[in-house]
């Protein structure tokens, strides 16, 4: 089973919010979360946001990003490249469900990169991303 999470949810396993203790419950027994260079974009934008918001310190920052290399070198991720086709489809789905769902152009990127990746299931805390996931056929679970 292939899992792909987003952005938020990466953020809720590495810094302490309303969905953390859901993201950490869906990590037992859960096979390598892909991982994809988008991951680590908006990784890296999500630690300077939360110090520049002031909810974290520099210090608590690198803390969580040395956990996040610890668990990488654990296997918690599975490097993937973002698919060639990513960005058309992110466009096409933008065209097809956009005035639905109003979702932004990361999320739908998000999901792009999922389905290109042939990803089974879809773990996300964002209720656009989900329903759009869901609409394209990705199993989601989402917060309980």
């Amino acid at each position: 089973m292939s899992v792909y999470v987003d952005s938020s949810f990466v953020v809720s396993l590495y810094f302490t919010d309303v969905h953390s203790p859901e993201a950490r419950r869906r990590l037992q027994g859960a096979p390598p979360l892909t991982l994809t260079p988008l991951h680590r974009a908006e990784w890296a934008h999500a630690l300077g946001q939360h110090q520049f918001r002031g909810t974290v310190t520099a210090e608590k920052a690198d803390r969580a990003n040395a956990q996040f290399v610890s668990d990488e070198a654990a296997n918690l991720w599975r490097e993937a490249p973002l698919p060639e086709n990513a960005f058309e489809l992110c466009a096409d789905l933008a065209r097809r469900y956009g005035p639905k769902f109003g979702m932004r152009t990361l999320d739908t990127l998000h999901v792009a990169c999922a389905l290109e990746l042939k990803a089974e299931r879809f773990w996300t805390f964002d209720e656009r991303q989900a329903k759009l996931a869901k609409a394209q056929g990705l199993t989601i679970l989402k917060a309980s």
